[in-house]
């Protein structure tokens, strides 16, 4: 792949990546306003504590084939029918055995409404093991525009199913049946467009040949999961269940902030890191092209959220959730430095070195535990906190593992990052004060996000920032090819 084509895919998937994510995140945020009007603190806690066994057992489900599939030049249909087949009955297998293990959750957590809901929300993994390979084929091939019309009917169908659901008092089955919706109605549009249809006999010695590479990022993929849902985890082990819908309320707001930007990045960062994984030099220029993109996004969309946090909630959910709005704060700022993270992992995979990404992860969740004993006696709002400034340090540690891969040196991480980080605090700060004799809370929204976003692509257009010039020559070319 010529550099000149590989820079337009590139810049056609960033596009539609963004496009994506961006109409995820607003009708997350619409829907998700609606419902947290309707719902109680309870029943975003009941499916706060059941979506870390759904997660993970979707980890165990995929077992990592979709990235040794993009890790291959031109897989066949041999390959994907093998994948195919084993996530299907790697699916069933898992959902029997949640089945049956529903008794034990609701236990762990004294919680008996869990063995009921837990048991269809399992389904939802059930049904993405039939829609792994058609996703896995849309985004090796970097269709990401219809990957995000498949998203974005599948965002539509199964919020508005929610809302009609809460309206109607189903109460947590609106926040299940949303969840089960949502995967069933993207597997059937990603199947349209993929066309692809499943055959026998099935030939089962590609995973074989994967399996190795596979296996690491099965695990790695496992105990990223776990780390990113600890706190979620613990607390709904220690604390009340009102206090798991807290914590997860403020985690869902900072979760659809850094994942806009992690996922915009995600979709392109693999297949075409791993396109130019054999030239070092062309490596290094687009991974800290890529570096500076992610940066240019994360820290003034997730510390305006932090600068906004108070006015949002109370405006968007009602003062009934105000005491998520510090545990907000907190969060948005380790979650502007995640987005960071997918970066470093997938420069790890296309060198095919998962054993990387497995041990950065296995120290990060050995890490994110210690800090969880130290700190849990002293309440939820310090442990949030040493959780987040966790996630900020750890990307020293990130950076550390894959600088040979890269091949970038910690000053330039330091001069791909540090500056949009320095621009977007004072920026945030500056505008935080300025605007704080603002009594109206919608005006204060409106005002603080103009004079925050303005003064941000000022101070970066004053700079002559590259990425910047960048993403307005790539608009102004769309404009001139529509005309």
């Amino acid at each position: 792949m010529g550099e000149t084509s590989l820079k337009e895919k590139t810049s056609r998937g960033l596009f539609w990546g963004s496009i994506n994510n961006g109409l995820t995140q607003v009708l997350n945020l619409v829907f998700g306003i609606f419902l947290a009007r309707r719902l109680s603190k309870a029943d975003y806690g009941i499916l706060a504590i059941i979506s870390v066994f759904t997660l993970v057992a979707g980890c165990i489900q995929a077992a990592g084939f979709s990235q040794a599939l993009a890790n291959m030049k031109k897989p066949t249909h041999r390959e994907y029918n093998a994948v195919f087949w084993f996530n299907v009955l790697a699916g069933i297998t898992l959902y029997a055995v949640l089945f049956f293990c529903a008794p034990l959750i609701a236990s762990f957590f004294h919680e008996p409404l869990l063995v009921d809901v837990s048991r269809f929300t399992f389904l939802a993994f059930l049904i993405s093991a039939f829609g792994i390979i058609p996703n896995a084929y849309l985004w090796i091939n970097l269709r990401i525009r219809e990957l995000a019309i498949a998203n974005f009917c599948a965002l539509v169908i199964s919020g508005l199913t929610g809302i009609w659901m809460a309206y109607h008092g189903y109460a947590y089955w609106s926040l299940a049946t949303q969840q089960v919706m949502y995967i069933l109605v993207a597997n059937i549009v990603k199947y349209y467009f993929t066309r692809w249809c499943p055959t026998l006999p099935v030939d089962f010695r590609p995973i074989r040949d994967m399996f190795r590479f596979a296996v690491k990022v099965l695990v790695t993929n496992i105990l990223t999961t776990v780390n990113q849902n600890v706190l979620t985890f613990i607390f709904g082990r220690l604390f009340p269940i009102r206090t798991v819908g807290t914590y997860s309320q403020a985690n869902k707001w900072n979760t659809m902030g850094h994942m806009f930007i992690s996922g915009t990045v995600n979709q392109v960062a693999q297949p075409v890191l791993a396109a130019v994984a054999d030239d070092d030099e062309r490596g290094l220029r687009v991974f800290r092209k890529m570096m500076r993109f992610t940066a240019f996004l994360s820290f003034p969309i997730m510390l305006g959220l932090a600068m906004v946090a108070y006015e949002f909630i109370i405006l968007a959910i009602t003062d009934e959730w105000a005491a998520c709005v510090p545990l907000l704060r907190i969060l948005c700022v380790g979650g502007a430095f995640l987005p960071f993270y997918i970066l470093f992992q997938n420069i790890a995979i296309s060198h095919g070195r998962s054993d990387v990404y497995l041990w950065c992860s296995v120290i990060q969740i050995v890490l994110q535990l210690a800090i969880i004993l130290v700190f849990y006696r002293w309440g939820i709002t310090v442990m949030v906190m040493a959780y987040s400034i966790s996630n900020v340090l750890f990307l020293l540690v990130w950076h550390l593992f894959t600088r040979q891969l890269s091949g970038l040196s910690l000053i330039q991480l330091m001069k791909d990052v540090g500056p949009f980080f320095l621009i977007a605090a004072t920026v945030m700060a500056g505008t935080y004060l300025l605007t704080r004799s603002i009594t109206a809370l919608w005006l204060l929204l409106l005002v603080r996000i103009l004079v925050a976003g303005t003064a941000y692509l000022l101070a970066l257009k004053l700079l002559h920032a590259e990425i910047l010039n960048e993403c307005m020559q790539y608009a102004r070319g769309l404009v001139k090819k529509k005309k």
